[in-house]
């Protein structure tokens, strides 16, 4: 019912800045709670940021906060992630996501289990 397509990836040099986006389909996206994930190779899939319906609440793990930000504009149907200062441990598919039934936000948002819908992943690679 939802598609999620990502694009903005690619190669860029250590320190340098990226802005991931996410266009979805879905009808009532509004009402989402969105998410980022990566997967880096041979590691399990971590959660990134994650952003609520009305964008009042956003959650994000030590390893990204003050790098990252997750916002989203509702009546273009979008979700970003600014990522700044990136590192090469932040090489990795990233990944959007939807929760078309968000129960409480920081309870729930950082999981992966949570979401309903997911995208097909767009490359981030830093180089040292």
């Amino acid at each position: 019912q939802v598609q999620l397509v990502e694009s903005g990836g690619g190669l860029v040099q250590a320190g340098g800045s990226l802005r991931l986006s996410c266009a979805a389909s879905g009808r009532t996206f509004s009402r989402y709670t969105m998410g980022w994930f990566r997967q880096a190779p041979g590691k399990e899939r971590e959660f990134v940021a994650a952003i609520s319906s009305s964008a009042a609440n956003t959650r994000y793990p030590d390893s990204v906060k003050g790098r990252f930000t997750i916002s989203r504009d509702n009546a273009k149907n979008t979700v970003y992630l600014q990522m700044n200062s990136l590192r090469p441990e932040d090489t990795a598919v990233y990944y959007c996501a939807a929760d078309v039934n968000p129960g409480l936000f920081y309870t729930t948002s950082y999981s992966q289990y949570e979401y309903d819908y997911w995208g097909q992943g767009t490359q981030v690679t830093v180089s040292s």
